[in-house]
Protein backbone atom coordinates (compact mmCIF):
# COMPACT_ATOMS: atom_id res chain seq x y z
CA UNK A 1 0.00 0.00 0.00
CA UNK A 2 1.18 3.52 -0.80
CA UNK A 3 1.11 6.29 1.80
CA UNK A 4 2.82 9.55 2.77
CA UNK A 5 4.95 8.77 5.81
CA UNK A 6 7.67 9.88 8.17
CA UNK A 7 10.07 7.66 10.10
CA UNK A 8 11.45 10.39 12.36
CA UNK A 9 10.52 13.89 13.44
CA UNK A 10 12.13 16.87 11.77
CA UNK A 11 11.63 18.98 8.68
CA UNK A 12 10.02 18.44 5.31
CA UNK A 13 12.92 16.19 4.28
CA UNK A 14 11.43 13.49 6.54
CA UNK A 15 8.36 13.08 4.32
CA UNK A 16 8.47 10.02 2.10
CA UNK A 17 5.97 8.25 -0.13
CA UNK A 18 6.25 4.53 0.54
CA UNK A 19 4.62 1.70 -1.41
CA UNK A 20 5.52 -1.20 0.87
CA UNK A 21 3.13 -0.67 3.78
CA UNK A 22 0.72 -3.45 4.80
CA UNK A 23 -2.95 -3.10 3.92
CA UNK A 24 -5.06 -2.26 6.98
CA UNK A 25 -7.55 -4.93 8.06
CA UNK A 26 -10.75 -4.90 10.08
CA UNK A 27 -9.98 -5.64 13.73
CA UNK A 28 -13.39 -4.99 15.29
CA UNK A 29 -16.86 -6.04 14.22
CA UNK A 30 -17.76 -2.35 14.01
CA UNK A 31 -14.86 -1.36 11.71
CA UNK A 32 -15.03 -0.19 8.11
CA UNK A 33 -12.31 -0.12 5.48
CA UNK A 34 -12.20 2.90 3.19
CA UNK A 35 -10.41 3.36 -0.12
CA UNK A 36 -9.20 6.93 0.25
CA UNK A 37 -9.87 9.32 -2.62
CA UNK A 38 -8.38 12.47 -1.06
CA UNK A 39 -6.91 13.65 2.23
CA UNK A 40 -6.43 17.21 3.46
CA UNK A 41 -3.71 18.82 5.55
CA UNK A 42 -4.12 20.76 8.78
CA UNK A 43 -1.64 22.72 10.86
CA UNK A 44 -1.63 19.75 13.22
CA UNK A 45 0.24 17.81 10.53
CA UNK A 46 3.14 20.26 10.76
CA UNK A 47 3.22 19.79 14.54
CA UNK A 48 3.31 16.01 14.08
CA UNK A 49 6.13 16.35 11.57
CA UNK A 50 8.15 18.48 13.98
CA UNK A 51 7.28 16.34 17.01
CA UNK A 52 4.69 16.84 19.75
CA UNK A 53 5.85 16.37 23.35
CA UNK A 54 4.52 13.10 24.74
CA UNK A 55 3.33 11.79 21.37
CA UNK A 56 5.40 8.96 19.90
CA UNK A 57 5.47 7.67 16.35
CA UNK A 58 6.79 4.47 14.83
CA UNK A 59 8.79 4.36 11.56
CA UNK A 60 6.57 4.41 8.51
CA UNK A 61 4.11 6.66 10.33
CA UNK A 62 1.25 7.66 8.02
CA UNK A 63 0.49 11.38 8.03
CA UNK A 64 -2.86 13.18 7.78
CA UNK A 65 -6.10 13.63 9.73
CA UNK A 66 -8.84 14.33 7.18
CA UNK A 67 -10.09 12.03 4.43
CA UNK A 68 -12.89 11.11 2.10
CA UNK A 69 -13.23 7.85 0.24
CA UNK A 70 -15.33 4.84 -0.70
CA UNK A 71 -16.29 2.08 1.73
CA UNK A 72 -14.73 -1.21 0.60
CA UNK A 73 -15.50 -3.54 3.50
CA UNK A 74 -17.62 -3.43 6.64
CA UNK A 75 -17.68 -5.44 9.84
CA UNK A 76 -20.69 -7.65 10.66
CA UNK A 77 -22.11 -5.16 13.18
CA UNK A 78 -22.06 -2.15 10.86
CA UNK A 79 -25.44 -0.74 9.83
CA UNK A 80 -24.75 2.98 9.34
CA UNK A 81 -22.82 2.73 6.06
CA UNK A 82 -22.65 0.21 3.23
CA UNK A 83 -20.04 -1.01 0.80
CA UNK A 84 -19.83 1.49 -2.05
CA UNK A 85 -20.84 4.52 0.02
CA UNK A 86 -18.77 7.67 -0.35
CA UNK A 87 -17.93 8.87 3.16
CA UNK A 88 -16.14 11.56 5.11
CA UNK A 89 -14.16 10.66 8.21
CA UNK A 90 -14.27 12.18 11.68
CA UNK A 91 -10.58 12.21 12.74
CA UNK A 92 -11.35 11.91 16.46
CA UNK A 93 -11.37 8.43 18.03
CA UNK A 94 -12.79 7.65 21.47
CA UNK A 95 -13.25 4.49 23.50
CA UNK A 96 -17.09 4.72 23.56
CA UNK A 97 -17.21 3.33 27.10
CA UNK A 98 -16.05 6.08 29.50
CA UNK A 99 -18.42 8.42 31.34
CA UNK A 100 -17.74 11.22 28.86
CA UNK A 101 -18.47 9.07 25.82
CA UNK A 102 -21.64 7.72 27.40
CA UNK A 103 -22.71 11.33 28.04
CA UNK A 104 -22.15 12.14 24.37
CA UNK A 105 -18.96 14.15 24.90
CA UNK A 106 -16.46 12.06 22.96
CA UNK A 107 -13.74 14.78 22.73
CA UNK A 108 -13.37 14.64 26.54
CA UNK A 109 -12.71 10.90 26.54
CA UNK A 110 -9.50 10.17 28.50
CA UNK A 111 -8.48 7.88 25.64
CA UNK A 112 -9.29 10.37 22.89
CA UNK A 113 -6.97 10.10 19.90
CA UNK A 114 -6.67 11.85 16.56
CA UNK A 115 -5.85 10.16 13.28
CA UNK A 116 -2.36 11.09 12.15
CA UNK A 117 -1.36 12.31 15.61
CA UNK A 118 -1.88 9.42 18.01
CA UNK A 119 -2.54 6.66 15.48
CA UNK A 120 -1.47 6.33 11.83
CA UNK A 121 -3.27 8.77 9.59
CA UNK A 122 -5.22 9.17 6.38
CA UNK A 123 -2.82 9.98 3.52
CA UNK A 124 -2.84 6.37 2.41
CA UNK A 125 -4.60 4.29 -0.20
CA UNK A 126 -6.72 2.60 2.48
CA UNK A 127 -7.65 3.25 6.10
CA UNK A 128 -9.71 1.39 8.72
CA UNK A 129 -11.83 3.31 11.23
CA UNK A 130 -14.83 2.54 13.44
CA UNK A 131 -18.09 2.90 11.53
CA UNK A 132 -19.24 5.70 13.84
CA UNK A 133 -16.35 7.79 12.51
CA UNK A 134 -17.68 7.66 8.94
CA UNK A 135 -20.73 9.38 7.44
CA UNK A 136 -22.12 8.85 3.94
CA UNK A 137 -22.23 11.87 1.64
CA UNK A 138 -23.39 12.41 -1.97
CA UNK A 139 -20.91 10.93 -4.43
CA UNK A 140 -21.07 14.09 -6.55
CA UNK A 141 -19.31 16.25 -3.94
CA UNK A 142 -15.81 17.24 -5.08
CA UNK A 143 -13.39 14.92 -3.21
CA UNK A 144 -11.03 17.84 -2.52
CA UNK A 145 -13.86 19.77 -0.83
CA UNK A 146 -15.05 16.72 1.11
CA UNK A 147 -11.53 15.89 2.27
CA UNK A 148 -10.98 19.40 3.57
CA UNK A 149 -14.29 19.56 5.40
CA UNK A 150 -14.29 17.44 8.61
CA UNK A 151 -11.61 18.58 11.08
CA UNK A 152 -11.74 22.34 10.48
CA UNK A 153 -15.52 22.56 10.22
CA UNK A 154 -16.12 20.30 13.20
CA UNK A 155 -13.66 22.29 15.31
CA UNK A 156 -15.16 25.64 14.34
CA UNK A 157 -18.73 24.40 14.80
CA UNK A 158 -18.10 23.31 18.38
CA UNK A 159 -16.20 26.53 19.14
CA UNK A 160 -18.96 28.82 17.91
CA UNK A 161 -22.23 26.96 18.46
CA UNK A 162 -21.50 24.83 21.53
CA UNK A 163 -18.81 26.70 23.45
CA UNK A 164 -19.09 30.42 22.61
CA UNK A 165 -22.79 30.26 21.68
CA UNK A 166 -22.54 33.04 19.13
CA UNK A 167 -25.84 34.83 18.56
CA UNK A 168 -27.17 36.86 15.62
CA UNK A 169 -25.91 40.43 15.62
CA UNK A 170 -22.93 39.77 17.88
CA UNK A 171 -19.48 40.98 16.87
CA UNK A 172 -16.85 38.28 16.37
CA UNK A 173 -13.12 38.71 15.78
CA UNK A 174 -11.28 35.89 13.98
CA UNK A 175 -7.50 36.05 13.95
CA UNK A 176 -5.44 34.89 10.98
CA UNK A 177 -7.92 34.29 8.19
CA UNK A 178 -6.67 31.82 5.62
CA UNK A 179 -6.39 28.60 7.60
CA UNK A 180 -9.11 25.98 7.67
CA UNK A 181 -10.57 26.65 11.14
CA UNK A 182 -10.56 30.43 10.66
CA UNK A 183 -12.36 30.19 7.31
CA UNK A 184 -14.88 27.70 8.69
CA UNK A 185 -15.44 30.04 11.65
CA UNK A 186 -16.12 32.93 9.27
CA UNK A 187 -18.62 30.87 7.29
CA UNK A 188 -20.39 29.65 10.43
CA UNK A 189 -20.57 33.13 11.97
CA UNK A 190 -22.13 34.52 8.80
CA UNK A 191 -24.61 31.63 8.79
CA UNK A 192 -25.57 32.57 12.35
CA UNK A 193 -25.90 36.24 11.42
CA UNK A 194 -22.97 37.68 13.34
CA UNK A 195 -20.89 40.72 12.39
CA UNK A 196 -17.42 39.40 11.61
CA UNK A 197 -13.99 41.01 11.82
CA UNK A 198 -11.01 39.11 10.40
CA UNK A 199 -7.28 39.80 10.39
CA UNK A 200 -4.34 38.92 8.18
CA UNK A 201 -1.08 40.49 7.08
CA UNK A 202 -1.92 39.49 3.50
CA UNK A 203 -4.06 41.91 1.45
CA UNK A 204 -4.96 39.04 -0.88
CA UNK A 205 -6.30 36.95 2.00
CA UNK A 206 -8.30 39.89 3.33
CA UNK A 207 -9.82 40.35 -0.11
CA UNK A 208 -10.75 36.67 -0.27
CA UNK A 209 -12.29 36.94 3.20
CA UNK A 210 -14.41 39.87 2.01
CA UNK A 211 -15.69 37.68 -0.80
CA UNK A 212 -16.67 35.02 1.77
CA UNK A 213 -18.71 37.55 3.73
CA UNK A 214 -16.38 39.17 6.26
CA UNK A 215 -17.88 42.51 7.33
CA UNK A 216 -14.57 44.09 8.37
CA UNK A 217 -10.98 43.23 7.46
CA UNK A 218 -7.92 44.48 9.34
CA UNK A 219 -4.24 44.19 8.53
CA UNK A 220 -2.80 42.35 11.53
CA UNK A 221 0.32 44.53 11.36
CA UNK A 222 -1.83 47.55 12.25
CA UNK A 223 -3.18 48.34 15.71
CA UNK A 224 -6.05 45.87 15.61
CA UNK A 225 -7.27 46.74 19.09
CA UNK A 226 -7.43 50.49 18.45
CA UNK A 227 -9.16 50.01 15.11
CA UNK A 228 -11.88 47.74 16.48
CA UNK A 229 -12.44 49.65 19.72
CA UNK A 230 -12.62 52.88 17.77
CA UNK A 231 -15.14 51.49 15.31
CA UNK A 232 -17.29 50.03 18.10
CA UNK A 233 -17.12 53.12 20.36
CA UNK A 234 -14.96 51.20 22.85
CA UNK A 235 -17.51 48.40 23.18
CA UNK A 236 -15.19 45.83 21.60
CA UNK A 237 -16.34 42.47 20.31
CA UNK A 238 -18.53 39.84 21.93
CA UNK A 239 -16.43 36.85 20.87
CA UNK A 240 -12.80 36.34 19.88
CA UNK A 241 -11.72 33.19 18.01
CA UNK A 242 -8.04 32.79 18.84
CA UNK A 243 -5.99 29.73 17.89
CA UNK A 244 -2.74 31.72 17.60
CA UNK A 245 -1.93 31.85 21.31
CA UNK A 246 1.06 33.82 22.60
CA UNK A 247 1.28 36.32 19.75
CA UNK A 248 -2.35 37.46 19.95
CA UNK A 249 -3.64 36.58 23.43
CA UNK A 250 -3.08 39.95 25.11
CA UNK A 251 -4.69 41.80 22.19
CA UNK A 252 -7.58 39.34 22.14
CA UNK A 253 -8.42 40.27 25.70
CA UNK A 254 -8.01 44.01 25.14
CA UNK A 255 -10.46 43.94 22.25
CA UNK A 256 -13.00 41.83 24.16
CA UNK A 257 -16.07 43.65 25.46
CA UNK A 258 -17.86 43.22 28.77
CA UNK A 259 -19.12 39.67 29.30
CA UNK A 260 -17.20 38.71 26.18
CA UNK A 261 -16.09 35.20 25.34
CA UNK A 262 -12.66 34.16 24.11
CA UNK A 263 -12.67 30.69 22.56
CA UNK A 264 -9.48 28.90 21.58
CA UNK A 265 -8.57 25.59 19.97
CA UNK A 266 -4.82 25.97 19.67
CA UNK A 267 -1.67 28.02 20.02
CA UNK A 268 0.24 28.05 16.75
CA UNK A 269 2.56 30.82 17.95
CA UNK A 270 3.19 29.24 21.36
CA UNK A 271 1.26 27.70 24.27
CA UNK A 272 2.07 30.00 27.19
CA UNK A 273 -0.11 33.09 27.67
CA UNK A 274 -0.61 35.68 30.41
CA UNK A 275 -3.92 37.04 31.66
CA UNK A 276 -4.57 39.92 34.05
CA UNK A 277 -7.06 38.24 36.37
CA UNK A 278 -8.37 41.62 37.56
CA UNK A 279 -9.64 42.44 34.07
CA UNK A 280 -10.98 38.90 33.74
CA UNK A 281 -13.29 39.19 36.73
CA UNK A 282 -14.04 42.90 36.34
CA UNK A 283 -15.33 42.49 32.78
CA UNK A 284 -16.81 39.07 33.57
CA UNK A 285 -15.21 37.36 30.60
CA UNK A 286 -15.50 33.68 29.69
CA UNK A 287 -12.32 31.97 28.46
CA UNK A 288 -13.29 28.78 26.67
CA UNK A 289 -11.23 25.89 25.40
CA UNK A 290 -12.50 23.67 22.60
CA UNK A 291 -11.26 20.56 20.84
CA UNK A 292 -12.77 18.78 17.83
CA UNK A 293 -16.45 17.80 18.28
CA UNK A 294 -18.83 15.07 19.42
CA UNK A 295 -21.07 12.75 17.40
CA UNK A 296 -24.01 15.15 17.47
CA UNK A 297 -21.84 17.99 16.17
CA UNK A 298 -20.34 15.75 13.50
CA UNK A 299 -23.84 14.84 12.35
CA UNK A 300 -24.70 18.55 12.25
CA UNK A 301 -21.79 19.51 10.01
CA UNK A 302 -22.32 16.53 7.71
CA UNK A 303 -25.90 17.74 7.19
CA UNK A 304 -24.41 21.06 6.10
CA UNK A 305 -22.03 19.30 3.70
CA UNK A 306 -24.84 17.23 2.19
CA UNK A 307 -26.83 20.42 1.68
CA UNK A 308 -23.91 22.16 -0.03
CA UNK A 309 -23.29 24.63 2.79
CA UNK A 310 -20.08 25.62 4.63
CA UNK A 311 -17.99 24.19 1.81
CA UNK A 312 -14.30 24.99 2.38
CA UNK A 313 -12.39 26.78 -0.36
CA UNK A 314 -9.63 24.59 -1.78
CA UNK A 315 -6.27 26.29 -2.07
CA UNK A 316 -4.43 23.59 -3.98
CA UNK A 317 -4.45 19.87 -4.79
CA UNK A 318 -1.33 17.70 -5.08
CA UNK A 319 -1.02 14.06 -6.15
CA UNK A 320 0.20 11.62 -3.53
CA UNK A 321 3.64 11.42 -5.08
CA UNK A 322 3.99 15.18 -4.53
CA UNK A 323 2.89 15.02 -0.90
CA UNK A 324 5.99 16.89 0.24
CA UNK A 325 5.02 19.83 -1.97
CA UNK A 326 1.63 19.89 -0.27
CA UNK A 327 3.38 20.22 3.09
CA UNK A 328 5.61 22.93 1.67
CA UNK A 329 2.54 24.87 0.63
CA UNK A 330 1.00 24.54 4.08
CA UNK A 331 4.26 25.48 5.82
CA UNK A 332 4.55 28.61 3.68
CA UNK A 333 1.43 30.06 5.38
CA UNK A 334 0.48 31.53 2.00
CA UNK A 335 -2.52 29.27 1.43
CA UNK A 336 -6.14 30.41 1.61
CA UNK A 337 -8.27 27.36 2.23
CA UNK A 338 -7.43 23.69 2.28
CA UNK A 339 -4.32 22.03 0.91
CA UNK A 340 -5.36 18.61 -0.36
CA UNK A 341 -3.54 15.44 -1.35
CA UNK A 342 -5.25 13.43 -4.08
CA UNK A 343 -4.62 9.83 -3.12
CA UNK A 344 -6.55 8.10 -5.92
CA UNK A 345 -7.85 9.28 -9.30
CA UNK A 346 -11.46 10.42 -9.27
CA UNK A 347 -13.92 7.61 -9.96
Amino acid sequence: MRALTISAHGGLEQLEVRDDLPEPVLRQRSDVRIRVRAAALNHLDLFVLEGIPGVKITPGWIMGCDATGVVEEIGPDVRSVSVGDVVVVNPGLSDRSCEWCLAGEQPLCPNYRVLGEHVPGTIAERIVVPAWNARAIPAAIDPAVAAGFPLATLTAWRMLYTRARVRPGERVLIWGIGGGVAIAALQICKQIGAEVWVTSSSPAKLQRARALGADHVVDSRDDVVAIIRGATRKAGVNVVVDNVGEATWERSLRVLGKRGRLVTCGGTSGPMVQTDVRRLFWHQWDILGSTMGNDEEFDAIVRELRAGRLLPPVDSVFPLEDGRRAFERLASAEQFGKVVVRVAPDD
